[in-house]
């Protein structure tokens, strides 16, 4: 920590810093992931820097400050660095996203854990912006070409098709069995109610 801290004091005004500071900033926020009071040292050290947006291309380092302003309660601070941070691993940053915004709802009800459809709601309500997931979030829905074609198949043969019928339709809409079979257990199900 301490040849760390000399470092970035000598190579405070370099753009961009060195990589090995860099690399070593990524090292001490893995291995101080469970010490909080160093770690909150650390992050405040880095964010103070003037080339602190090249310490966020770090993945380690991103999560480390992220964690810092959970512990905080910071949220809106976390959700800030999480959009303008650089680092590549998109699918960890959208996690990190994804439990920023947990975290709040847990404070906010007072618990320690959230049952899967509040954190489905949650990932509805607080989606990830475009910085971390340029292509959109993955859609789960099927083309209105797939849905008409099961919705015809349910009207004019059957809701319940045997197995051979759901491979068929599988290989129809270029789908796998399974999603054929839920989609007629849903369908039925929608029709009881």
């Amino acid at each position: 920590m301490k040849q760390f801290m000399a470092m970035l004091k000598k190579n405070e005004n370099e753009h961009p810093p060195p990589t090995k500071l860099l690399d070593l900033a990524g090292q001490l926020c893995r291995e101080l992931q469970s010490s909080s009071p160093s770690l909150e040292k650390l992050v405040e050290a880095m964010m103070k820097c003037k080339n602190n947006r090249d310490f966020l291309t770090n993945i380690h380092v991103v999560r480390a400050c992220v964690s810092v302003h959970i512990h905080k309660g910071q949220h809106d601070a976390a959700c800030r660095l999480l959009e303008h941070c650089k680092a590549e691993e998109k699918e960890e940053l959208v996690q990190l996203w994804h439990e920023v915004h947990y975290r709040r709802v847990m404070e906010k009800q007072q618990t320690d854990v959230l049952t899967p459809l509040q954190k489905f709601r949650c990932r509805k309500r607080n989606p990830p912006p475009i910085s971390l997931c340029p292509e959109g979030l993955k859609n789960r829905n099927y083309s209105e070409e797939v849905r008409q074609h099961l919705f015809r198949f349910a009207a004019e043969v059957t809701a319940n098709p045997d197995k051979k019928q759901r491979e068929e339709l599988a290989r129809a809409m270029n789908l796998q069995p399974t999603q054929v079979y839920n989609w007629f257990a849903n369908y039925r199900r929608r029709q009881k109610s």
